[in-house]
């Protein structure tokens, strides 16, 4: 879910040409979870391969990183490792939604009511260790670097951008700048043309950049108050904030009173399921690692071969005229010798 940041955040529009040679760390489970949802069949029904095991997050992560490489773009995906203690409650709610979403949807394909049934669907979709695991396998063939946070994704993709390691985060939540991503790109994965939910209309989506720096000028915070607000709004270790506090109440609250502690003495009724000081230490002193190493090497076409073409059914075709296309871009940048050297 992430916090909701709603307007008052600043976004600037991008075009992925504007994104050339920028080292990017992409929030994978963010990506996964997009891919799943959206690459279906009218029905709902998700890509399979001839033994019924789901493609859509391969289909996905190779299509997107190969337009990615293609535009310049140094994509580096980081997974989600064991989450937080604290986020049990945002985790049980997932679930049951989910659960609720499969029951829908199986009503509505006995329905026949096709639209409802790819809405719940998409509500349903379902991320397994062994699919993550199979996205890891596809990106070594491609070169591409990946890391395992040992805890929140997004606080080490914010983590490596802090460091240096790449330009900036990419979520589409905005918790990235809560941890301190100095920049955070949203609709990387997800731009182009786009259908709105529950209606038959399109929109071009394309990348938005924030820059952390921006918005706490803007918005006469420091990043500990800004922090403060989105746990009066709600966050994923606490997701149901405070009722009747959105994001423009919550911000004049934190400029009023200055600090959470201050809000939570003119509201009495207001409950956490853990301490709010706890919370803000989340987001200000996540659990995040040093041990990996951000390098992009040469495609290994045989192996992506191997995985998507003979293990998981898809075209031969499709998927040498994807890898083409990558080493003609590089061809066009007048370095021909891989990815490696490329990078």
């Amino acid at each position: 879910m992430g916090v909701d940041l709603g307007d008052l955040v600043i976004r600037k529009t991008l075009t992925l040409q504007q994104l050339r040679d920028k080292s990017i760390a992409i929030d994978g489970y963010n990506a996964l979870y997009q891919f799943l949802t959206v690459i279906r069949q009218p029905d709902g029904t998700p890509l399979m391969d001839s033994r019924g095991r789901i493609t859509s997050h391969l289909s996905g992560i190779f299509y997107r990183t190969i337009n990615l490489l293609e535009e310049g773009i140094k994509p580096a995906y980081v997974f989600d490792g064991k989450p937080p203690e604290i986020k049990e409650m945002e985790i049980a709610k997932r679930k049951a939604l989910k659960e609720e979403a499969i029951k829908k949807y199986e009503e509505a394909l006995q329905a026949g009511d096709i639209k409802a049934a790819r809405m719940y669907a998409m509500q349903a979709a379902r991320l397994k260790e062994d699919m993550v695991n199979e996205v890891k396998r596809l990106l070594d063939a491609m070169g591409i670097p990946w890391v395992q946070a040992p805890s929140e994704g997004e606080a080490q993709a914010a983590y490596l951008a802090i460091k240096g390691d790449v330009w900036a985060s990419a979520s589409q939540d905005y918790d990235s700048i809560l941890y301190g991503a100095p920049r955070l790109i949203r609709n990387l994965t997800i731009s182009g043309k786009r259908k709105l939910p529950r209606i038959e209309e399109y929109v071009e989506i394309q990348p938005e950049l924030i820059l952390l720096d921006e918005v706490l000028k803007q918005l006469g915070l420091t990043r500990e108050q800004l922090i403060d607000m989105a746990i009066l709004i709600g966050t994923d270790y606490n997701p149901d904030g405070i009722k009747g506090i959105g994001p423009k109440r919550a911000y004049n609250l934190i400029k009023q009173y200055n600090t959470l502690e201050n809000v939570l003495k003119h509201l009495p009724e207001a409950h956490f399921p853990v301490s709010p000081q706890i919370i803000r230490e989340a987001f200000l002193k996540p659990e995040v690692t040093d041990n990996y190493t951000i390098k992009w090497m040469s495609i290994d076409r045989d192996k992506v071969i191997e995985i998507l073409v003979e293990e998981h059914d898809f075209s031969k075709d499709r998927v040498e005229k994807a890898l083409n296309k990558v080493e003609e871009a590089l061809r066009k940048t007048g370095k021909q010798t891989g990815l490696d050297q490329w990078f």
